[in-house]
């Protein structure tokens, strides 16, 4: 029987899965962060599930950071996340309700959007009422449908909710938005591997 997302994440960090995630993950969130820091300017920013916080420990070293946060909606990641970084900022809540006290200037998310049950409305919330004017969403994917090895894994992973949607699908969610300078790119394709699906869009 397949679960709720949430649940399985929580037992990862449990089970401390979320260090190999981070392992997995950190060459794609680089080739991200580089792409969205390139404008030279201080700026705050936002990981949108953020596990046990390593994306924004790692921003925080950013001397034009000034300021970062994290939002999941597994409290035994924000847990670990506090524990890890006890000067750190994380808030564990519904990423589809949640609504920052302050517009940010870059909002990053890794391998989350495709478990939220509207991935459509959550980038809108995103453009409405998370970016300020001239902000950046920027989301990595694994699991799409151009990536043919990750069609399995719901299954695989007893995971509900997984939304499989085209490149071209999460490029037009953006534009629905209203966001400008759309951009999506691959990154660290290989053989029976399409890679990191990677989409930009500017505020």
């Amino acid at each position: 029987m397949k679960r709720n997302p949430i649940e399985i994440f929580s037992e990862w960090a449990d089970l401390d899965k979320d260090f190999g995630m981070e392992k997995n993950h950190k060459a794609s969130v680089d080739e991200m962060l580089a792409n969205v820091s390139e404008y030279k300017t201080p700026y705050t920013f936002i990981d949108a599930g953020c596990g046990n916080g390593w994306v924004v420990r790692s921003v925080v070293k950013d001397n034009l950071c000034k300021k970062a946060m994290g939002v999941d909606g597994s409290k035994k990641m924000i847990d670990k996340a506090n524990k890890l970084d006890p000067s750190g900022s994380y808030v564990c809540a519904d990423l589809i309700s949640w609504l920052p006290k302050k517009k940010v200037d870059i909002v990053h998310s890794m391998e989350v959007f495709y478990y939220l049950i509207n991935p459509k409305k959550m980038i809108q919330q995103i453009f409405d009422s998370w970016l300020k004017k001239n902000g950046r969403l920027i989301i990595g994917i694994d699991f799409y449908f151009e990536n043919k090895v990750s069609h399995n894994w719901s299954d695989n992973c007893g995971i509900s909710n997984m939304k499989l949607y085209s490149e071209e699908s999460w490029i037009n969610f953006f534009k629905i938005a209203g966001f400008n300078s759309v951009k999506s790119w691959r990154f660290g394709a290989k053989k029976d591997w399409a890679g990191t699906l990677i989409v930009r869009g500017v505020k």
